[in-house]
């Protein structure tokens, strides 16, 4: 990662990132102290904060706000109209789907300042999260965990699990790959996924990667 600063004209700015081997649209804004990796793309009217941190090779699409206490891995997509705010944490690999939404205050009130309290949230390496689904602040997002269009996570979910619903509901299993695997949400069995050949074991309703 390389810090660049802002500066006077935002095509300007563009250049310099352009130069860097990162891609920053003119109508995009990068605050000065922000850091970002070679290969990513930044695209039309996004915000990236001064002590926001990005990853080698992501797309960040349109209207994409990037707070200051942001972390974002390498090969993160993040889609159109998507704010990543403050204590957010997005691993290698993750998928933020159009329009979905992140929290940092649980019971925010206009009236009553909440800096203090952010919650922090964390989304684990290859995790999707689908189009307009809402993660409210203070959950975890397991590895390679699929979060369904439309849904409201309140609670921690499991690596490798399926979601969907208001509040989501935990309903299966999706490989790296991503393709839903044919188990229950409990007890034991495997499963191999048909495109990869990786094997996956349910322990107690614990799903792992079968390193074998």
């Amino acid at each position: 990662l390389s810090l660049r600063a802002r500066p006077a004209s935002r095509r300007t700015a563009a250049a310099v990132l352009t130069m860097s081997a990162a891609t920053v649209h003119p109508s995009a804004i990068v605050d000065q102290g922000a850091a970002i990796g070679a290969g990513t793309r930044v695209w039309h009217w996004v915000h990236i904060c001064g002590g926001a941190v990005v990853g080698r090779n992501c797309s960040l699409g349109q209207n994409v706000f990037v707070g200051n206490r942001v972390r974002i891995g390498d090969n993160v997509k993040v889609q159109n109209n998507v704010s990543i705010y403050d204590n957010v944490t997005v691993e290698d690999d993750v998928f933020c789907g159009p329009s979905m939404v992140f929290t940092n205050v649980y019971n925010p009130r206009s009236a009553v300042s909440r800096k203090d309290e952010y919650r922090d949230t964390v989304v684990r390496r290859g995790a999707t999260l689908g189009a307009n689904c809402t993660i409210v602040c203070g959950v975890e997002i397991g590895q390679h965990a699929f979060v369904g269009a439309g849904a409201v996570v309140n609670r921690d979910v499991p690596a490798f699990a399926l979601t969907v619903g208001v509040p989501a509901r935990h309903i299966g299993w999706m490989s790296r790959f991503g393709e839903r695997l044919p188990l229950g949400t409990k007890g034991d069995g495997t499963a191999v996924c048909a495109h990869t050949g990786d094997r996956y074991v349910l322990t107690d309703g614990v799903l792992r990667l079968d390193p074998g």
